[in-house]
């Protein structure tokens, strides 16, 4: 039975031009019996996690990619065989989207070529082919020897043997063979409709002034292995090199969590170090010889070491250094912006030591395990509270803390600025609650 990978596949990510949902592209590939599928949205990762929530379901192979279409109009499918190739593609399409307007991504073609580490390239070719090209096709594949190919397509026309030859032709002298592909728009043949529909929204036209701007027929859909296999049945290896291309992408969002942001500490000193170091300094200061004579009350230090030891195997410091950074700015204010640890933060004895909470641990029985689980892996964000309301109006807030604190990810305040955290539906990183 013969195999087949679709790598050129469009969703209704890419905005008035894909007329399927990605899951319904991954469903209908696994129940087609593809052995992969390739999701590549134009300069945008936005439809791979739908399908990826679709994949984990089947059995099939996901191949997280992206369309990347230049400002001149060179088109070519990205797939990152790693996470390090992944995060480049990712800071070439955050580059290319702060150039241009909201809806559109700026890129060149010397922008690709930068990124082209770890990546696996098909070129689309355009309906007529020009020098321009070729030369791209080739700065392409000597960017990426090996892993740059040339897209085929089955257009029905009665020259597809000439054209596909022609193709393998320019491949093989650029150094990028060709690769069979069906690029593919919608699901199934009866969302043409819905296609055609979407092509004229984004033509600005009817259906009936559309003409040659929508698609000659209903084949740009997916089709079994064995289709795909009669259709370049003179070009085996190019169904072959698209098996190849998806044994080689061993990425995929399984991979990937929430990293905090790394946070400044002083030089020599690792994140858990610096929060240690604080910590057992705000423990002597809430426990003074004056009033402790024997010093830290055993019980408040046995739970400084367990939570201590905790935080450093969740690899958490970096969150409560940013919160006590938080606290330790609104306090130093000239106008103090009042703020209060809250709910199961007031469980930590951390906390209460680096002046988050107030509630003295020695005088409580609360458990720490509330507010951080390892079991449970996630810690509840909301730490603080500011008396932000009153501050506002006389133009004091967390707004004016430094830059490297405005618009993070869930800083833990309550007020003022807890919507960061809500931006993206997530905490800062894996495991953290709201």
């Amino acid at each position: 039975m013969p195999r087949y990978a679709e790598l050129a596949v469009t969703t209704n990510f890419s905005f008035l031009r894909g007329g399927s949902h990605p899951q319904e592209m991954v469903a209908t590939a696994d129940e087609l019996g593809l052995a992969a599928i390739g999701i590549a949205d134009r300069n945008s990762f936005a439809g791979v996690v739908r399908a990826y929530g679709e994949a984990r379901k089947r059995k099939i192979k996901l191949l997280a990619g992206t369309r990347l279409v230049t400002a001149d109009g060179f088109e070519v499918l990205a797939y990152p065989t790693d996470r390090a190739a992944y995060g480049r593609l990712c800071r070439l399409l955050t580059a290319g989207n702060l150039k241009a307007k909201k809806g559109e991504c700026c890129l060149g073609f010397d922008d690709v070529l930068a990124t082209s580490e770890g990546q696996m390239f098909i070129a689309l070719p355009p309906d007529r082919l020009s020098r321009d090209f070729t030369e791209r096709l080739e700065a392409l594949a000597r960017a990426a020897p090996r892993r740059s190919f040339l897209a085929g397509a089955h257009r029905y026309r009665g020259d597809e043997p000439r054209r596909l030859g022609h193709l393998t032709e320019l491949g093989d002298r650029a150094g990028a063979p060709l690769v069979a592909v069906n690029d593919v728009l919608y699901h199934a043949p009866g969302r043409r409709p819905l296609a055609d529909v979407l092509a004229c929204i984004r033509e600005k036209c009817t259906v009936a002034e559309a003409g040659f701007r929508l698609a000659i027929h209903a084949e740009r859909h997916l089709k079994p292995p064995g289709e795909m296999a009669r259709l370049f049945a003179d070009f085996p290896e190019a169904i072959a090199r698209g098996l190849q291309i998806a044994d080689a992408c061993h990425f995929s969002l399984g991979t990937l969590r929430y990293e905090y942001p790394d946070e400044p500490v002083p030089p020599n000193k690792t994140p858990q170090q610096h929060l240690q170091d604080l910590t057992w300094e705000g423990a002597h200061k809430r426990y003074p010889k004056d009033k402790y004579p024997e010093g830290i009350p055993a019980d408040v230090e046995r739970r400084l070491k367990e939570e201590l030891a905790l935080i450093a195997k969740l690899d958490y410091a970096r969150y409560f250094l940013t919160v006590h950074d938080i606290v330790a700015f609104a306090r130093r204010q000239e106008k103090e912006i009042l703020c209060q640890g809250r709910g199961s933060a007031a469980n930590s004895a951390v906390c209460y030591c680096l002046g988050i909470t107030s509630v003295n641990p020695d005088n409580s029985n609360l458990l720490f395990a509330r507010f951080i689980s390892e079991k449970r892996d996630e810690i509840h964000l909301r730490a603080i509270r500011t008396s932000a309301r009153g501050h506002l109006r006389d133009g004091h807030s967390l707004s004016r803390a430094p830059r490297h604190r405005r618009g993070g990810q869930g800083l833990g305040i309550d007020a003022g600025c807890h919507g960061g955290a809500r931006q993206d539906g997530v905490g800062p990183w894996r495991g953290f609650a709201r």
